[in-house]
């Protein structure tokens, strides 16, 4: 059961990863916490964009624009909004297709306002 529940956690930080590649090539790679992360050339400390944190019992994804903008949630569902657990934080178990899409389009929306500040 253990095997199947890294697995799974496993499949979700990969999504999650894949969610953000399309980013990579417009922003700078760094670290956060020694986790890849990503934020805008020459960025200082704490600002930057998004980086997926693994855990024993789920997958994090930290979005610093939701912070900064939180309106980019604005028409997100309830599903997407209910697995935020901080002020930039989502959590996620399972990544199903529609909640990937979802994420894809926050995604998107926090990168057009983050790459125009």
């Amino acid at each position: 059961m253990a095997g199947a529940a890294a697995a799974d956690l496993a499949a979700v930080e990969a999504r999650l990863r894949a969610l953000l590649e399309p980013y990579a090539g417009r922003l700078e790679p760094t670290t956060i916490y020694g986790l890849p992360a990503l934020r805008r050339p020459g960025a200082r400390a704490h600002d930057w964009f998004a980086f997926v944190q693994p855990a024993t019992r789920h997958v994090a994804l930290f979005l610093l624009p939701v912070r900064t903008w939180p309106d980019l949630l604005e028409g997100c569902s309830t599903d997407l909004r209910a697995r935020r657990t901080g002020a930039a934080t989502f959590t996620f178990r399972a990544l199903p297709d529609t909640l990937a899409a979802e994420v894809a389009a926050l995604l998107a929306r926090a990168f057009e306002r983050y790459a125009g500040s």
